[in-house]
């Protein structure tokens, strides 16, 4: 007959296999918020794909419920954006970043916020404007999929310049957290979607000349997001925001403020703040260049 073991862990030791067993729960929280962004972005392809279902009879009726799965759908994408942010900034709060983490982050990135918003300009847009085969429509086409393959190739660039920074002259490594190389991907993608979110009613219910006029626009923006990601343009990571007292609580003031904006008046102020950031990228780009040729003028 065996008689039971004692346990002889002490408190310390079990107080740590504890502190273990917490730590190792909190790897679940950033993955959560990725899986969500995900979700998101899933819901995003199925919203903007059932909208342009409806647009098929073009009835007002049908136009009106895919003026709502598009809206949906972009929303969706803005909800997605909220948790891609989040999800890395809690993995370096708790120490909790892994490898795998951060390539699922990736790979989520190019769902939400490349998939979707191609998929949402194309039915939302120019793709029920032209006529199917047209030149145009094949157009449309093309500048969604570049559009694509231009945000899943700024996302490895800068998986690239994450784990292997530049080596300056002296030899010293530096990596630039003050600025992104190129237009970031979750910009370019809930800028289609704010834009929307602004006028969710589908382009092919703008009759004459005016539906084709919304589309070229449309179109060209794509092209401009597409490009602006795979630029070298800088624009503001603002991740050195709130590192001191004073600007942490400037910070939380501001982001209280934009937050009751973005909560009252969604549809201007979305589209706003997107605009204003992409243009800040672009002329502080032109006055470096006006800058450097006037002192090589003089």
């Amino acid at each position: 007959m065996t008689t039971p073991q004692l346990s002889m862990e002490t408190p310390t030791q079990a107080s740590a296999k504890e502190r273990r067993g917490l730590r190792k729960g909190l790897y679940i929280i950033p993955s959560a918020f990725t899986a969500a962004n995900i979700g998101m972005g899933f819901y995003a392809v199925m919203g903007a794909l059932r909208g342009f279902q409806l647009l098929e009879g073009g009835t007002d009726v049908e136009l009106s419920r895919a003026a709502v799965h598009f809206d949906n759908a972009a929303r969706a994408i803005g909800w997605a954006a909220l948790f891609d942010a989040l999800d890395g900034r809690i993995a370096r709060l708790t120490k909790t970043t892994t490898e795998i983490g951060v390539q699922l982050d990736s790979l989520a990135d190019v769902l939400t916020f490349g998939i979707a918003p191609a998929v949402l300009a194309y039915t939302w847009g120019y793709g029920a404007v032209f006529l199917d085969g047209s030149n145009a429509h094949k157009l449309g086409w093309f500048l969604s999929f570049m559009f694509l393959i231009c945000g899943a190739f700024r996302l490895a660039r800068f998986n690239v310049q994450a784990t292997r920074p530049r080596v300056l002259a002296e030899g010293a490594a530096k990596v630039d957290k003050k600025n992104f190389v190129g237009l970031p991907i979750p910009v370019a993608g809930c800028t289609i979607a704010a834009l929307v979110h602004f006028a969710p009613a589908p382009l092919s219910s703008h009759t004459g000349e005016w539906g084709i006029l919304y589309s070229g626009l449309l179109m060209g923006l794509v092209a401009l997001l597409a490009f602006l990601m795979i630029s070298t343009v800088r624009y503001s990571s603002f991740k050195t925001v709130g590192q001191s007292r004073r600007s942490t609580r400037v910070a939380v003031l501001l982001l209280a403020a934009v937050g009751m904006l973005i909560w009252l008046y969604s549809r201007y102020v979305l589209i706003g703040l997107l605009g204003a950031y992409i243009l800040y990228g672009l002329l502080t780009r032109l006055g470096s260049f006006v800058r450097y040729r006037f002192s090589a003028v003089r």
